[in-house]
């Protein structure tokens, strides 16, 4: 059989989308590869369709770091919406109890606050893309199929009361990976015995990445048709997502040999764990981690570095 032909354009980049609310992470994936005409692009986590903002989308050899930034912290404003458990724990699911909202001073809203802040356990929600025997947990909830999810562990950096009203508190949220904002939202509304669901949710920052520069599909359909060389230009260096870790500056000779995929000896080093690879001081090659004997070694290359 011949290959399959891909089509489209070698994009190379991360556009830091500002996904609007209403439509799935891989539907606005899908309009940003579309209109780029790219033909590789993937997005850095999913967000809710409810939710808004800060979405990386990652094209061509930017894929390769893709994963470093779903393992990054994010950081979210959310509205909690007091006194109605719903299925899906926010707006679009269906209302399973509704309770009294009670008159919470600011010191009792903080106590209950500070119980979610540091290393807390969470059940992931049935409302999920986690997978139960190879299924997602969302479409067994559809077909009210519930089955046991373990605990895990999530670190809350930051929980920050900015807001309130009668029955409703809103939240700025800096969490690790993993964390479930919707989950958090319940539980918190548990702890004040009135419930809660969230109404509103907004990410405001994935690993490095904030709200500056983003880009929304309006913008990217009006460069489309009157300036694409400025779609382009809208792109990151794929090196802006790793700015974590340390660099390493390659000779000619090393870098030649670690492109080969051969582990280079580099003076003054880092000791331990992952490292940007530059050809002298510019040209990004990749990501390299550190071995044992202090040797670099190739990990994710850049293809054409």
């Amino acid at each position: 059989m011949g290959r399959r032909h891909v089509r489209g354009r070698d994009v190379n980049g991360i556009l830091l989308l500002d996904k609007p609310s209403g439509i799935t992470s891989n539907d606005a994936l899908q309009q940003v590869k579309r209109l780029y005409f790219a033909k590789k692009a993937g997005h850095t986590g999913s967000l809710d369709p409810l939710a808004s903002g800060v979405l990386p989308i990652c094209m061509g050899e930017a894929t390769k770091v893709s994963a470093f930034l779903l393992d990054a912290d994010k950081r979210y404003q959310v509205r909690c919406q007091l006194g109605v458990r719903t299925a899906t724990a926010d707006a679009e699911g269906e209302v399973l109890e509704t309770r009294p909202v009670g008159t919470y001073s600011e010191q009792q809203l903080e106590a209950v606050l500070d119980g979610f802040r540091g290393s807390i356990e969470q059940v992931p929600p049935m409302y999920s893309a986690l997978k139960h025997e190879g299924q997602r947990l969302y479409k067994l909830a559809r077909q009210g199929v519930e089955v046991e999810r373990e605990a895990r562990t999530v670190e809350i950096y930051q929980l920050t009361l900015t807001g309130r009203g009668p029955d409703w508190i809103d939240i700025a949220v800096h969490c690790s990976k993993g964390t479930y904002v919707r989950t958090l939202a319940e539980d918190i509304g548990d702890r004040l015995g009135c419930g809660a669901h969230v109404s509103a949710l907004r990410r405001t920052a994935v690993g490095p990445y904030s709200e500056t520069g983003l880009v929304t599909l309006e913008q990217l359909r009006a460069l489309k048709e009157n300036d694409m060389p400025a779609m382009d230009r809208l792109l990151l260096p794929i090196e802006t997502a790793l700015t974590q870790w340390p660099d390493v500056q390659l000779s000619a000779d090393a870098a030649f040999y670690l492109q080969q995929g051969q582990a280079v000896l580099v003076p003054r080093a880092p000791t331990s764990g992952w490292v940007r690879l530059y050809a002298g001081n510019r040209d990004f090659l990749g990501m390299g981690e550190i071995l044992d004997d202090g040797r670099v070694a190739p990990r994710r290359l850049m293809k054409g570095a």
